[in-house]
């Protein structure tokens, strides 16, 4: 697709996708928090805008129909449109600061190969992003817990068998990263 996603259409597909994780919630207060967060965002659109944005996101096949024998026709997201969705977090992604350090750095190392340069770019731009500091090319380090954006990035990226996650104690440089957390 060689234009941007509107305004619409991003909220249709993130929307689309909280079906989704409503499908896997097996948490009772997590499912009533979805579908209250989502009927809010389905009253913000303007119905003909919203049939608009649909037919146009299943033109660019980020939606399919799945028919059903009652005649009925469930929307649901192709794995393009899962994979935009995805786009759309990782815009958003932070990793929160808790109130108290607890004196552990949360070190990524990856080996990606080179025949996946792009991708491997993209993590560290992606690592970058959200926080960490560059201690080798492919090393990064965070002083905060960070293991749901983590394998946020590893899931999007599909490069698990190639990254790896400590939690370390100590690491030579400490004064230097403290500074540069502001610990």
């Amino acid at each position: 697709m060689s234009r941007g996603l509107g305004a619409i259409q991003k909220k249709a597909l993130l929307l689309l996708e909280t079906g989704i994780a409503l499908g896997f919630s097996r948490a009772p207060l997590a499912s009533l928090r979805i579908v209250a967060s989502a009927r809010k965002e389905w009253k913000g659109i303007e119905r003909n805008a919203l049939r608009r944005a649909i037919r146009a996101l299943y033109a660019s096949r980020l939606v399919e129909g799945r028919e059903h024998p009652d005649g009925t026709t469930t929307l649901v997201l192709s794995e393009n449109g899962k994979r935009r969705t995805l786009a759309f977090r990782i815009d958003e992604m932070k990793i929160k600061k808790p109130t108290a350090w607890d004196r552990r750095w949360r070190v990524v190392i990856f080996d990606i190969p080179e025949k996946r340069k792009n991708v491997r770019d993209a993590l560290r731009g992606h690592l970058r992003q959200i926080g960490f500091y560059e201690l080798q090319k492919s090393v990064f380090v965070h002083p905060y817990p960070c293991g749901d954006e983590i394998e946020f990035l590893v899931e999007f990226h599909q490069v698990r068998a190639h990254v790896r996650r400590l939690t370390v104690h100590a690491i030579d440089n400490d004064l230097h990263l403290r500074r540069r957390f502001h610990l």
